[in-house]
């Protein structure tokens, strides 16, 4: 299989297999039946490219994904789980320290990510310094979409 063909075919047979359940409605894969499994397949999809297609530079879109498909999923599911910006965070360092894995780029950011994340999440006193971050990612929850927005005009019109 080639490298160009490796996504595309993971990604077709996740989302195959994930319909393919839905309509069995399989009682003990309900929870699963929702848009973030869609999230951790593309996520998947991405990574087996990156580790078997030899395409380094899909690792990162994949642990992003599948990380914060598991995230969401958890969210929805488990009232254990946090519910918490850090985690988002979290989720970032740890696709950066993946992807400094295969390409040797990221560690220092991922690092950073990793230790604020937790920093926040853990801590219960905080110094005061610290609000503006807390205020910061409020307005992100409310304004995800136009930070999408932005990037996705960035990363059309950044001609490299």
């Amino acid at each position: 299989m080639g490298n160009k063909n490796t996504f595309l075919s993971i990604l077709l047979i996740g989302l195959g297999f994930y319909f393919l359940l839905r309509q069995f409605s399989i009682p003990i894969l309900s929870n699963f039946y929702s848009w973030p499994t869609i999230l951790m397949i593309v996520g998947i999809a991405f990574l087996v490219n990156a580790y078997t297609g030899g395409v380094k530079q899909n690792v990162f879109p994949g642990a992003a994904l599948l990380g914060l498909g598991i995230h969401l999923h958890g969210i929805h599911h488990y009232s254990f789980w946090i519910d918490h910006w850090g985690v988002y965070l979290f989720i970032l360092g740890i696709a950066f320290l993946l992807k400094y894995q295969q390409t040797k780029r990221g560690l220092w950011i991922g690092l950073f990510l990793v230790i604020l994340s937790i920093f926040s999440i853990f801590s219960s006193v905080k110094p005061g310094w610290f609000f503006w971050l807390d205020q910061f990612f409020t307005y992100i929850e409310k304004f995800w979409p136009v930070v999408l927005i932005m990037i996705g005009f960035y990363l059309m019109f950044n001609r490299k």
